[in-house]
């Protein structure tokens, strides 16, 4: 017998998951410019014939021009993460739900005898070129054979009289050009890498990503001491003698393109080396008509010669930027995650051009509380699993990050993860004033240390180096654009309710979004206290809602 079910964006069918299992989803309520997101369950049970069947998805109602299904398809998952809590999916290895896909076929869809599928039905109002009339709306979701509807759903949709405000948070993820160049296998910045790069870049910003990492050298992330990442380097550095000039027409034209698509800020690659700050990163110039490495591995940080450069290069950066009236747009990195005994030489590759960047913001990922302390950095970015401390000493305009090691207690979206504590994330940013957040895997198609590229579709950790999920959120389509996973639309879901509570306090106040919130969610808003379960997150996201319907 055919079994359906409608499920919300919060669950996760395995191929061997029991429909009954999971909780109805009838409806909701949303703002405009909200991006609503639900499942169509099927399977066929046991008793079932044929094994295999073919049904065509049919989408109706006065919603159904904003809508758009994908299949949620099973990826590989060798490594569901390091060690584990209670709020896990599952922790063996294993075929995982995350890959959202486009139909094949027209719409029409498979259903297989005893394995459960799942349809992802998006109702994007951000489409609509005219104001969405207030009000409920149905929507009818119907899988038909022929004429004949076979299974039939209803979902009432109430659009409220008010939009999401613009996002307010900054959100990178980081993005690395090398990766599209390899996987697709093309020369970078040819016309088709630049085809790639804007078709990945117009799925961040869909996604809330607003601050693009940008290479103005190649960043000298994830690459083993020694080894070097392909060269993705936007500005050309010329070297005559002892005379530096730059060429920026490259990162003009990386701009325009961010321009386009709606990116609003730079995130400038670091300007030294990982881990501690202890090196150059890989710099390519032309010598005398001779193209080749300058600095790199064998040049400390703090020597005379890369000295030298990175003022000359910075200076000329700056004033570049400050011609096009772009240079307020920029965020600057000296050393990602460097620890405390790495205090003093990440201080000192900071002091040697820190008076060049006066006024800019220089942020950088750390969970040692010292750095801001002894006043190293200004724009510490910790760990949602240390940043307590930062909160309790009233750190401003705080910002926050989570990588592989964040996977007891606090939010992530790692494929084991349930996607309510992916979610989870964006009441805890609300509540406590977060200005930024930081994930360091769009698009992170390589292994550890760079040493190799790898398949995606295949290799979802890495070859077993980080948790399935931490190192991308995006597939490579083969046709040169980015697939979401399920994972990113849920993050973004997280940023939508945020943006939903930043509505609510213009309406009635601070004070009484968080009392409200928290007296729905039962418990004290913490980065380490999770959702466990979708009833939780909707909990919350209602009570939102009627405050602000009680408000308008």
């Amino acid at each position: 017998m055919l079994k359906t079910k409608l499920v919300s964006s919060l669950e996760k069918g395995f191929l061997d998951s029991d429909i009954d299992s999971f909780e109805n989803f009838s409806g909701t309520a949303i703002l405009r410019k909200e991006r609503l997101s639900f499942q169509l369950m099927y399977t066929y049970d046991e008793e079932s014939d044929p094994a295999r069947s073919m049904y065509k998805l049919s989408i109706t109602g006065d919603l159904s021009d904003y809508a758009d299904a994908r299949e949620v398809k099973c990826v590989p998952v060798y490594t569901p993460g390091y060690v584990f809590d209670d709020n896990y999916l599952r922790t063996s290895p294993g075929l995982y739900p995350d890959l959202l896909e486009p139909l094949h076929y027209d719409g029409t869809i498979s259903v297989i005898k005893n394995q459960l599928h799942s349809i992802w039905i998006d109702i994007d109002t951000r489409k609509a070129k005219e104001k969405i009339a207030s009000g409920i709306h149905i929507l009818d979701i119907s899988l038909c054979e022929g004429d004949k509807k076979v299974a039939s759903h209803q979902i009432q949709i109430e659009v409220l009289d008010a939009s999401l405000p613009e996002q307010t948070l900054y959100l990178t993820q980081w993005f690395h050009c090398d990766c599209l160049a390899n996987y697709y296998n093309c020369e970078v910045w040819s016309e088709r890498h630049w085809e790639i790069i804007e078709n990945f870049a117009a799925t961040a910003k869909s996604n809330g990503i607003n601050l693009i990492l940008t290479p103005v050298f190649t960043p000298p992330l994830d690459t083993g001491i020694g080894g070097e990442r392909l060269t993705t380097q936007l500005v050309d550095v010329i070297k005559r003698g002892d005379v530096y000039s730059f060429d920026f027409s490259t990162l003009d034209r990386w701009i325009d393109m961010c321009d386009r698509v709606g990116i609003e800020y730079f995130e400038i690659s670091h300007l030294f080396t990982q881990w501690g700050a202890a090196h150059a990163p890989k710099i390519m110039a032309h010598v005398d008509g001779d193209y080749r490495q300058i600095f790199g591995w064998d040049t400390d940080a703090t020597s005379e010669e890369y000295t030298d450069f990175l003022r000359k290069f910075l200076k000329s950066f700056l004033h570049h930027m400050r011609l096009r009236g772009d240079d307020e747009r920029c965020f600057f990195h000296i050393s990602d995650e460097p620890n405390t005994e790495q205090l003093e030489s990440y201080r000192a590759a900071k002091d040697s051009i820190s008076d060049l960047l006066e006024g800019y913001p220089i942020m950088d990922a750390l969970s040692n509380y010292d750095f801001y302390k002894l006043g190293v950095v200004t724009t510490p970015i910790p760990s949602n699993d240390h940043i307590d401390k930062f909160i309790e000493n009233n750190v401003p305009d705080l910002w926050t990050y989570y990588c592989c090691g964040q996977c007891v207690g606090v939010s992530n979206r790692l494929m084991a993860m349930p996607s309510w504590r992916n979610r989870s994330i964006g009441m805890q940013m609300y509540k406590y004033n977060i200005v930024g957040f930081l994930q360091w895997g769009f698009n992170f198609y390589n292994n550890m240390s760079s040493v190799d590229s790898v398949n995606p579709y295949v290799e979802t950790s890495g070859d077993y180096w980080v948790p399935a999920g931490d190192a991308f959120s995006v597939y490579p389509s083969c046709d040169g654009h980015a697939l979401e996973s399920l994972r990113i639309v849920v993050f973004n879901e997280a940023l939508q309710d945020m943006r939903a509570m930043q509505l609510c306090q213009t309406l009635c106040g601070r004070d009484t979004v968080i009392k409200t919130i928290e007296d729905a969610f039962g418990k004290e808003i913490k980065f380490d206290k999770c959702a466990y379960s979708a009833k939780e997150i909707f909990a919350v996201r209602d009570a939102v809602n009627r405050l602000i319907k009680e408000n308008l």
